[in-house]
């Protein structure tokens, strides 16, 4: 069970944050005020089902490429401890299990996790033919916004579309950061990532990026009328971003893969904005 269990990636939870966080904020902004207790528990529960599905068929695509590269070779199909028609049962069971919460939701909803559900399925997959995966994977994490209005409201307006941005140029920004702590190995392979398309610019173009979302979620505030404790939380966020150019400054493979795992509390940080006024 323990295999199975860091094969879903349970033993590290950050995954889990780093896709629910997004998924909170257009709870909350879809509701104006409390979200309801079921969505709540809907989306929580689909999140970490989903993000577990997304690692299996992850490393079940990259079971030979995750033996050339150091940080990967110990995942359990990769070292055998899984086999690769075990690992597609897991996911499709997980699968179901997600099929069966959404189900409890809407027409709408149902239908856009159709399309949350392909682009999870084809993120791991798409290392292998463009350097763009990391939009890949922002597009299926950010794809829980839409849902969550749909969810809540039956609809998606223009609005909930800039929270969707936000989300994609987040994850752009902390998988990028991931990927430059495999950059060294993955150009010995051929895996293409985002750190390997920006190369020598990557600390300019995560800058450029963390200036996108920041004036993003600067719309989002004027939007949705939010209150001083998010303009708070934008403070805060813009000194998170510095801090994480400061660990990726030398391109030290620790310190970017920490700088990835540090963005969890930009998520926090915007979500305590957005949710502080009404928990007071």
């Amino acid at each position: 069970m323990n295999a199975y269990f860091r094969l879903m990636r349970l033993d590290k939870p950050v995954g889990i944050y780093l896709l629910l966080w997004p998924a909170l904020w257009a709870l909350f902004l879809a509701a104006d005020g409390w979200p309801r207790l079921d969505l709540i528990i809907i989306f929580v529960l689909g999140v970490t089902i989903m993000r577990s599905a997304g690692c299996v068929i992850n490393d079940y695509a990259d079971r030979k490429i995750d033996k050339l590269i150091e940080r990967t070779q110990h995942r359990p199909i990769t070292s055998g401890e899984i086999t690769a028609k075990s690992a597609l049962i897991l996911f499709f069971i997980l699968m179901l299990i997600a099929f069966g919460l959404v189900l409890m939701t809407n027409s709408l909803t149902i239908q856009l996790a159709f399309i949350a559900a392909g682009l999870a399925i084809l993120y791991p997959f798409t290392k292998r033919w463009t350097h763009l995966p990391q939009f890949i994977l922002g597009l299926a994490f950010a794809m829980s916004v839409p849902m969550a209005f749909a969810a809540t409201n039956g609809s998606v307006p223009d609005s909930a579309w800039w929270v969707f941005a936000a989300t994609v140029i987040w994850t752009v920004i902390y998988d990028t950061m991931y990927a430059m702590a495999d950059r060294e190995e993955d150009l010995k392979i051929g895996v293409k990532s985002t750190a390997v398309l920006f190369a020598k610019f990557d600390k300019l173009v995560i800058g450029m990026l963390q200036i996108c979302l920041f004036l993003l979620l600067l719309k989002i505030s004027e939007i949705f009328n939010l209150t001083i404790f998010y303009d708070i939380s934008l403070i805060l966020t813009a000194f998170l971003m510095i801090y994480h150019q400061k660990m990726i400054k030398n391109r030290e493979k620790t310190a970017c893969f920490q700088a990835f795992l540090h963005n969890n509390f930009i998520g926090m940080v915007i979500f305590t904005g957005i949710a502080l006024p009404l928990i007071l």
